[in-house]
């Protein structure tokens, strides 16, 4: 018994005080590692400092690890929590000292830059991890093994973040075209830390005081009141300074979230209230909690790895079941062995102690190691599908049209390689238009799911030889020959690679609003063109050029609208054949 309580308190004390030989652990030139992560005086903070620094300490993060306390003159004096970890007090910018503002997301910005000013590990380090509180790590987070470079930072994908594609962007960097949606998890070379920091903190300011444009049309906040500017402080930063992020959507995750198949998520983000079965967490429920001061006292136990296995049939699904129970489970560990280093007494036996204890919990929560390939690319996808105990997506299936030919054959391939790696929801079809003389010599019959069409190439009541007609009609004859669930469609070309899964209520497709991206040579839809073949010319949609012409996904949601699409292609190439002289 005296030696399981002496573990519990050497353990604890390793938390609490983390030894600077662990930097040992990023051997090489160059690779010294530091992490942070930024707090206020209170407790609501403080058990989340608990179970983030023990999670660091399971994980085996290399490195030193500072707490940067954000105090007020008049809270140290009742403040409890100061010897939680390594901790680097650094004045409170909750209240701003000249504006009066009241914004503590500020302190986050604040505290890096006085870190930097003066803290003497900053002399001492290459790269830096920064973290928020209200996270679990379940594995190293080390940043080169991560693709991170100096000059290209390492970073989570916050999609909500509208205001770099809009005005916001354009009043507060003069780069707006760098601004990258990020967040979460923030790894850098010391060097890029020391250029962004000051313009992280100054841009914060300015957005908290643009509050002509805090309105969640243009910032994404749904309160919009501003509270996620220090968000944009750091993104409109960044573009000041020319970093352009290594953005990856799979390292972190929400519990009550699933991860996508095969990705094993570094890092648990419990932001937002989740739930197994009928036992659930909010972090916001417990914002005045002094749990790590009441000896013993826990967050309620969440269901034992046994009952999730019951609860849910789809292994992805289960799957992420598993990572909302390790999160509090982890949680509540940190308590434990917080509770043993300050001489609390040893707790009375339960059932759910005694897992926590197990080798079973033990195996369950081992460090886990970065599988996923290092990030090349500015941007990947979002892409998080809850939970059935939250909510499902809606169906989808992806179609794209080809025709019987080699040249279309490698192109399926290529796409349909891109569809398996990207997470694509649903399932997609291949409509292949053939002559049936083609058909009799066509090889690519296995190179994807697909529905025969039979060929418009050659119009057969024209005799007008235009195959991109293909595509319209390919896609009525299969909403009349296949019955489908699906509450949308998207429709892809053959020449394109998927990047990432397309789902269309994320760019605010709904019922009667398709989403397209804009093709602006289409300048038929301003002139009698759009007159002579609609009644309505003025919806004929055509804005500003992408930066990617070629990219083009359209989400068609009511099924009448791909019934149009034929008889409306027929009747334009007769009128342009006709009116233009066949040109």
């Amino acid at each position: 018994m005296a030696a399981g309580i002496a573990g519990a308190v050497v353990a604890a004390l390793l938390l609490l005080y983390p030894a600077r030989a662990a930097a040992a652990a990023a051997v090489g030139e160059g690779r010294r590692l530091h992490t942070l992560f930024s707090v206020e005086c209170g407790d609501y903070f403080d058990w989340q400092a608990v179970g983030l620094l023990h999670s660091l300490r399971k994980a085996r993060q290399p490195g030193g690890v500072t707490r940067l306390v954000s105090c007020a003159e008049d809270q140290l004096p009742s403040y409890r929590g100061l010897r939680i970890g390594h901790t680097l007090q650094v004045p409170s910018f909750s209240r701003h000292p000249r504006t009066g503002d009241w914004y503590p997301a500020i302190n986050k910005p604040a505290g890096v830059v006085h870190w930097l000013k003066h803290s003497p590990e900053a002399d001492n380090v290459d790269w830096v991890v920064i973290l928020d509180a209200d996270q679990i790590i379940r594995g190293p987070i080390i940043p080169w093994e991560l693709g991170a470079e100096k000059g290209k930072p390492f970073a989570a994908y916050y999609g909500y973040l509208k205001g770099c594609d809009n005005i916001l962007a354009q009043l507060h960097t003069a780069h707006p075209e760098f601004c990258d949606k990020v967040g979460g998890i923030l790894a850098m070379h010391i060097d890029d830390l020391r250029a962004l920091a000051p313009l992280w903190l100054s841009k914060t300011e300015e957005v908290r005081q643009d509050k002509s444009h805090w309105s969640t049309n243009i910032t994404g906040d749904i309160y919009g009141m501003g509270w996620i500017s220090e968000m944009y402080g750091y993104s409109f930063g960044a573009a000041e300074v020319g970093l352009r992020h290594k953005i990856n959507d799979d390292i972190m995750i929400y519990p009550g979230y699933t991860p996508r198949p095969g990705i094993e998520p570094l890092i648990l983000h419990y932001g937002l209230p989740f739930k197994v079965g009928n036992w659930s967490f909010s972090k916001l429920e417990h914002h005045e909690d002094g749990i790590i001061y009441d000896c013993n006292r826990l967050f309620d136990p969440p269901p034992f790895p046994r009952e999730v296995e019951m609860m849910e049939s789809d292994p992805n699904i289960k799957r992420g079941l598993f990572l909302s129970i390790e999160c509090i489970n982890t949680l509540n560990e940190g308590l434990l062995l917080h509770h043993a280093s300050a001489g609390c007494p040893k707790p009375q036996w339960s059932k759910y102690l005694s897992f926590l204890k197990s080798r079973r919990f033990s195996e369950l929560t081992k460090p886990k190691y970065w599988k996923g390939e290092q990030v090349d690319s500015i941007m990947t996808m979002q892409h998080v599908a809850l939970s059935k105990a939250n909510n499902e997506y809606p169906k989808i299936h992806t179609l794209f049209s080809t025709e019987c030919s080699s040249y279309f054959d490698w192109q399926t391939v290529g796409l349909m390689h891109s569809f398996r790696l990207s997470g694509q929801p649903g399932n997609i079809t291949r409509l292949l238009s053939c002559t049936d003389e083609d058909l009799k010599n066509y090889k690519g019959h296995d190179l994807a799911p697909t529905h025969y069409v039979p060929s418009m190439s050659r119009h057969p009541l024209t005799g007008d030889w235009y195959p991109a007609i293909n595509k319209p009609a390919a896609v009525l004859h299969w909403l009349n020959h296949v019955q489908t669930d699906a509450e949308f469609l998207v429709i892809l070309d053959a020449d394109m690679i998927m990047r990432g899964p397309i789902t269309p209520w994320e760019y605010g497709a709904k019922r009667g609003h398709p989403v397209s991206t804009p093709y602006e040579y289409l300048i038929g839809c301003d002139n009698i063109l759009a007159k002579i073949h609609t009644r309505n010319p003025s919806a004929c949609d055509k804005t500003k050029l992408t930066m990617q012409p070629t990219l083009l996904a359209i989400y068609i949601i009511l099924a009448g609208l791909a019934r149009c699409m034929a008889t409306l292609l027929q009747q334009l190439r007769l009128t342009c054949d006709t009116s233009l002289g066949g040109t």
